[in-house]
């Protein structure tokens, strides 16, 4: 039987194994939900470069671009047995999903040299998109990218860039055009974040974590090889990666999310809210579950997505939101009034569990997408 005949046949019984075997010694490298912010990204940094070195990180990634081999399915085992073994997820994985399906299919040059880094453990990747008046509207971002006789110089913002006051490598989505054409004259770029000409400025939020950064990038001289994709190519490539944004990105939350609920569960016992409440989380969970499940089979066969991978996007804005409320509603005196680290957690979950539904795409938007572009419905009149 080969890696790409399914995850749930071989290797997610194959990594829990080694997980399980090994879990006493990585314990000191587990990023805990309940770590500080800080403390987690420096032990999945830590967990990932061990990993890698024994022959785990790596499964999923082409082996000529440093990788082991097999598909999208073996890297989402991989995730699936980190969260059934008592693990975080490494914070770097959510990155390295999006930004390196776009570099191994439209920059493979840059993805044998930019992927070890991240397997190794020894670098973060941030992405680039939103701006301050460009967020799900991206094809109105103002960020530019003027060519030069040796490369590009870009000069604009972004903001809300995960991770990005610890990122080494950054994906800039600017215009390389006039405004007026919009996802036409779009081109995206890999920039060294250690560049001269870039700021970082960590956004601090409601949970009290700078998870997010602002950074601008004032005259950043970026070479010419750094363009992935084609020259006001960008939208293609952003189409591209959208697709593991969605599909890897809600596979890798709903691990998350069962990891919590069946904790949630072992613990709640006879409490009276929670048949209906957990119920219904679960019920969410396993929808989410089945459909990015099946979105990463046909990513693993190379099948390209369309406007229907916003259905996973609707369903994980649901699931995390049910999932959270469960929580809080069987732990609600600790949400209330707890002050432990513990405390802090579910508090800090559930807050950034309100922002599922415009992170990555407001909600409101993924229906209008799926209504118009999925079902066929008639175009909505926005006029007025």
């Amino acid at each position: 039987m080969t890696m790409t005949e399914g995850f749930h046949v071989k290797t997610r019984p194959d990594f829990v194994a080694w997980l399980t075997e090994h879990a006493a010694e990585l314990a000191d490298l587990n990023p805990r939900p309940d770590d500080e912010l800080e403390t987690r990204v420096d032990k999945s940094l830590a967990l990932l470069g061990r990993l890698h070195a024994d022959g785990i990180i790596g499964w999923g990634w082409a082996e000529d671009l440093g990788g082991f081999g097999g598909d999208a399915t073996d890297r989402a085992a991989l995730y699936d047995a980190l969260t059934a073994t008592g693990f975080g997820m490494p914070e770097q994985v959510g990155a390295l999903e999006v930004l390196g399906s776009a570099l191994t299919t439209f920059a493979p040059e840059l993805a044998r040299r930019a992927l070890p880094a991240v397997f190794e453990g020894r670098e973060l990747w941030c992405q680039g998109f939103s701006e301050p008046e460009a967020g799900s509207d991206l094809a109105s971002l103002r960020t530019t990218a003027k060519q030069t006789s040796d490369g590009w110089v870009i000069d604009g913002q972004k903001v809300w860039t995960s991770l990005g006051h610890r990122s080494r490598w950054c994906g800039v989505l600017a215009r390389t055009g006039a405004p007026e054409g919009r996802h036409r004259t779009l081109t995206l770029f890999w920039v060294d974040l250690e560049s001269p000409g870039v700021t970082v400025r960590p956004l601090q939020t409601t949970t009290g974590e700078a998870e997010f950064s602002e950074v601008f990038f004032d005259a950043v001289s970026v070479p010419a090889d750094h363009v992935i994709g084609e020259v006001d190519g960008g939208w293609k490539v952003a189409m591209h990666l959208l697709q593991y944004e969605r599909g890897m990105w809600a596979w890798q939350r709903q691990a998350i999310m069962h990891a919590s609920l069946d904790d949630l569960i072992a613990k709640a016992g006879s409490h009276p809210a929670a048949a209906e409440t957990v119920g219904a989380a679960y019920v969410a969970l396993a929808a989410l579950r089945a459909r990015s499940r099946q979105t990463v089979e046909r990513l693993a066969r190379g099948e390209r997505l369309g406007p229907e991978v916003s259905i996973d996007k609707t369903l994980l804005s649901s699931a995390e939101h049910l999932v959270n409320d469960a929580v809080r509603a069987l732990r609600l005196n600790d949400f209330l009034f707890g002050d432990d680290a513990d405390a802090n957690r579910i508090r800090g979950e559930w807050y950034y569990s309100r922002a599922a539904s415009v992170y990555g795409g407001a909600v409101e938007v993924q229906k209008n997408i799926i209504a118009e572009h999925v079902l066929g419905l008639p175009r909505e009149d926005r006029r007025g």
